[in-house]
Order: C-alpha cells, then structure tokens, then sequence
C-alpha cells in the first residue's frame, strides 16, 4: 500500500511529458521512406517504354497447300491386293502404295486390249472401203459429165440438121404450091379458049394431067415438111432425154457419194471411239497401282486388309510431304486486325518448348521465337476470328535461334503480334495488351 501510493505521483507527472519522450517514432519515418520510394519507382515505370502486343492461339501448319497433309486417293474403284508401305515409312514421289485388281466387268477379260484394236483396225477398213466408193463415185460422176456433153453435143447437131430439113422443105413446098397455082391458072385459060375454038380438047387433058401432077407434088411436098417437123420434134425431145437422164444419173452417182461418204464419217467415229477406250484401258491398267504423289511419310492408312473393296475416289491414305515449309496459323479477334499489318514481327511460344513471354517488353522473354505475318485473312473464320499464317523471321535476329526442326504440324502455338512502342501509362490508360 505504500509502493503504491509512492508511485501515484510518478503517473501523474507523465501526463505533461512530450510524446517524443513517451514513444519511438523511427518505424513511421522509414514507411514513409518506403511509400516515398515505391512512388517514384512506380511514376517511373508509367514512363518505361511499353510494346503493344495482340494475343493469338492456333496450331503449327505449312505455308503452301502442297506442304499441308494430304490424302491419297485412287482414282478407279478396285479390290485391295496388297500393301507395299506401313504407316510411318518414308516414300519417294511415285513409290507404289497401294496394288488393286479390277472389279468392273468390263474390263475382265485380259486380252481387252488386243480385242479393241482388232476391231480399230476393222472400222479402218471400212473407212478405206468409203473412201475407195467416193472416189469410184466421184470418177463416175467426171465420166457422167464427160459423156453427157458428147450426147449433148451431138443431139444439138441432130436438132440444128431437123431445122434445116424443116426450112428446105418448107422452101419446096412453097415452090411447089406455086407452080401448081400457076397450072391452075393455065387450065382456066385453056378451057376459055377450048370454048373459042383456040385450044384443042388434048390440050386441055394435058392441063388438067399437069394440075393432078403439080397437086400430088404439092401433097407430097406436104407430107415430107411434116415428116421433118416431127423429126425436128423427136430430135428436141432426144435433146430434154439426154439432159434429163444425166440428171437422173448425177443424182442417183451423188446419192452413192453421200451414202459412201455418210459410212466414212460414221467409221471415223467409230475409230475415234475405239481409240479412245484403248487409251482409256491402257491408263486404267495403270491407274492399279497407287503411287505417292510426291516425297514424303506415310503417316496413317485408311484402308485396311486384303480383298477389300474401294471405291473410285476414296482416300485410302494420309501423307506427310518431307520438307514443308512451316508457318504458325494463329487466331486474332476482329478488333484487333485493323491494327496488325503485313511483316509485322510476331514472339511465338510453341508447345513442347519451355518459355516465359512477358507483354510489353518482348525483349526480355525467354524460349520464344521470331516470326512474322505473311497473310491476314480477308474473311474471318469460325468464331469471328481472323487467322493469320506467321514464317520464320529470315534473316534470324542475332539474339534467337531458328524454329526448331521438330515443329510438326498441328502442334499447339502461343503468339503476340508486336505493335508499336508506347509508355506504360499510354498502355494501362487505352488497354495495351
């Protein structure tokens, strides 16, 4: 109880001490220093240079279509005979893959072949006979037309010597015709003066034997004007008969012709025809054996067994060419596209190779690899995305390595297109990735 009340005035006096004297303040001042210090480590790194970068997934692909896996395809229907590659194996550009046999019964029979140009060499034939009856046909028609203008000829000669005959015996009988007239006119005179006592009656019976024989010459003469006027006539029709039995005759030689010549095209159809399936026989023997396209590694078979059925078309296995030239095809949503442009630098992460990628500062990263865009798609892909194929960056930068040569297509990749380089602020401020 004494303690206690000698101390009561040592409390008291604690009330008028500083608090300098009643506390340490060290621990305040150097959080300050602290919070002091993480302020300007912090302002400055809102100055530090800062990459705009855009993310993409996607997978390992090759930049040509000819590079890309490709499946084998046959192009005949067949029965499998037998497999001369396993899968992984590597096979050079027209390598057998795949023997089949034949299944259409069109193509059976072993001596194809030789039947089909039997029968080429008789449709030859045939359009060697067509062309001998053309041209037998044609000489005809020359010795038709040969022969019709020496008929022609000489019925015109008949015809122009009806005419004269026509034209003298009508000069005859005109002749005649008057000198009968003129014995007419003698006789009346006679027989007036036969009445005057002039004439004797002898003289008048000579007259009239005279008239009777200038009227038989007149019928006669008569009589032979018409016969030549129906000669004349004959002739002529003689003349339409030569002309048209040369008509009948040059069409019945043109018909021949068009007959002769219709075969020969028909035979030179045929022939073609023919050609053509030989050839088509001699490609489709060979269409049974399936060989590589080009140089590469069987990397699975889709058709199994033998005797196997396939159809014309069907894939029957899938190649990997040897050397394909490697891209990255990676995936970019549609906002960011208008930014990227071509040769833009790419940092790559693939799958399988260990590495750590920091955004904004590219250059510090480690196990990633250079690259740059090659193409930007002009039409977006499933999802609205827009793909990109990224190539190794040539020449390499003296800081990376190359892309690895075990890169196989499909594998996974991890990119960031590079853009511009920006503050820090600038970034956190408009979203910089």
């Amino acid at each position: 109880m004494a303690n206690k009340t000698a101390d009561k005035p040592k409390w008291q006096h604690i009330g008028v001490l500083s608090k300098q004297q009643i506390l340490v303040t060290r621990g305040v001042k150097m959080l300050g220093k602290v919070m002091l210090a993480l302020l300007g480590v912090f302002i400055i790194i809102l100055f530090l240079p800062w990459r705009q970068t855009i993310p993409g997934r996607g997978t390992v692909t090759a930049l040509r279509p000819e590079d890309r896996p490709q499946t084998v395809q046959n192009q005949i229907g067949g029965r499998i005979e037998h497999w001369a590659v396993r899968e992984g194996e590597k096979v050079e550009k027209g390598d057998t893959i795949l023997i089949i046999s034949e299944t259409s019964q069109s193509y059976f029979d072993p001596e194809l072949p030789l039947r089909l140009r039997e029968q080429l060499t008789a449709k030859e034939g045939n359009e060697g006979a067509a062309s001998q009856k053309m041209q037998a046909t044609a000489a005809q028609m020359r010795a038709l037309t040969k022969g019709l203008s020496i008929q022609l000829t000489a019925a015109k000669n008949k015809v122009k010597q009806a005419e004269n005959v026509v034209s003298i015996d009508s000069a005859d009988l005109v002749a005649v015709t008057r000198f009968f007239e003129i014995s007419k006119a003698r006789l009346v005179r006679y027989e007036a003066g036969y009445v005057n006592g002039l004439f004797s009656l002898t003289d008048i019976e000579s007259r009239r034997l005279k008239l009777q024989e200038d009227n038989a010459k007149v019928v006669s003469q008569q009589n032979k004007l018409n016969n030549s006027v129906q000669s004349l006539l004959n002739a002529r029709i003689e003349l339409d008969n030569i002309r048209a039995e040369y008509d009948q005759s040059l069409a019945k030689a043109q018909s021949e012709m068009s007959s002769a010549l219709s075969r020969k095209v028909t035979a030179q159809g045929e022939i073609a025809k023919l050609r053509n399936e030989i050839s088509n026989t001699d490609i489709r023997r060979g269409l049974y054996v399936v060989r590589a396209p080009q140089t590469g590694f069987v990397v699975k078979t889709l058709k199994a067994g033998i005797g196997e059925n396939i159809k014309e078309g069907e894939s029957i296995a899938t190649l990997q060419p040897e050397a394909p030239l490697i891209a990255a095809e990676i995936y970019v949503d549609a906002m960011d596209v208008p930014l990227i442009l071509m040769n833009s630098d790419v940092r790559l992460q693939f799958e399988g190779w260990p590495s750590v990628q920091f955004s904004g500062w590219p250059s510090v990263a480690v196990g990633t690899f250079a690259g740059k865009v090659s193409v930007i798609d002009l039409v977006s892909s499933s999802g609205g995305k827009y793909r990109l194929l990224v190539t190794p960056t040539d020449p390499v930068p003296s800081k990376d390595q190359p892309w690895p040569k075990q890169l196989r297509q499909g594998s996974g990749v991890y990119g960031r297109v590079i853009l511009r380089s920006v503050p820090v602020w600038y970034g956190m401020r408009y979203g910089g990735n």
